[in-house]
């Protein structure tokens, strides 16, 4: 309970200034802390090292936090699962969404479920309350490739999947795409 403490305030600490881009301009602490909560409550993971990795998924990718501050904080494991769930900010965005889809077949279970976590709430995050300036459009796009990154990740936590699958079947719903 102490290292999830840890990693809570850890995060809060590193994402205090973020905001998300929807009307409400919600504080981006709220998307990490909803990604380790449903990797607990609707897949049933139990494993610290991975719901400590989900609250700290997105802080070397968005924040100026390196590998090696969450080595030194919360241990080898825990630093191997986010850097996992990284992207390659050098690169640019296209060549970043494309190797999602790329590799993630190849990513261990604790990062396939965080991944599957964070999609899962980015998805649910569109269709309440979208970005301010992303069309319908551009929601349905991100639905889209969603799906083909998600496609990658599942096997692992059949209930993640059953539910990362219902969020999507809903979007295509309320986006109004039949192409399923």
């Amino acid at each position: 309970m102490n290292r999830l403490l840890q990693a809570i305030h850890f995060a809060a600490l590193k994402h205090s200034a973020q905001r998300r881009k929807n009307a409400a301009a919600s504080p981006y602490i709220n998307h990490p802390v909803e990604v380790a909560h449903h990797l607990a409550e609707v897949g049933g993971v139990e494993d610290e090292d991975i719901l400590i990795a989900a609250l700290l998924h997105d802080t070397i990718e968005d924040t100026e936090t390196s590998e090696e501050e969450i080595r030194k904080a919360f241990g080898d494991r825990v630093a191997s699962l986010v850097s996992e769930c990284t992207d390659d900010e050098n690169l640019p965005k296209c060549e970043r969404k494309r190797l999602q889809i790329e590799h993630a077949p190849g990513k261990s279970v604790g990062a396939k479920q965080i991944k599957i976590a964070d999609k899962t709430s980015n998805l649910r995050a569109i269709l309440a309350d979208p970005p301010t300036d992303w069309s319908t459009q551009r929601q349905l796009e991100y639905f889209q490739w969603a799906q083909k990154v998600v496609a990658g990740l599942t096997g692992v936590n059949s209930r993640l999947d059953e539910e990362v699958s219902a969020v999507i079947r809903k979007g295509y719903d309320q986006l109004g795409d039949a192409q399923q």
